[in-house]
């Protein structure tokens, strides 16, 4: 994750990503760095337009609890056990809120 997430730093900020730069912000972080792993994300990320997958990703995310939200709905005899997930979907609705921001 942290190779992700420094590759989505480097592209905020106007950088380029390549295997110097990720290795960098992963050493910076204090993580240590597979170089296995920056090469594989470089390469992966060669023909990504970033731009376009992040604004693509809110939607998969919410694409994706509506159905979570629907099935719970229907196990009306499961409603104690329903309310915990709830509340992490709502934890985690709040999470993708700020994380957008930070890329929006």
């Amino acid at each position: 994750m942290e190779y992700v997430y420094a590759a989505l730093l480097l592209h905020k900020l106007d950088k380029e990503v390549n295997e110097a730069n990720v290795s960098s912000v992963v050493k910076a972080s204090g993580a240590e760095v597979n170089e296995a792993q920056v090469k594989a994300l470089v390469a992966a990320l060669a023909d990504v337009n970033i731009d376009e997958a992040v604004k693509a990703a809110p939607v998969a995310v919410a694409a994706a609890a509506a159905p979570a939200a629907e099935g719970g709905d229907a196990a009306g005899g499961e409603a104690k056990k329903e309310e915990k997930p709830k509340d992490e979907g709502k934890t985690e609705e709040a999470a993708m809120e700020g994380l957008s921001s930070l890329f929006g």
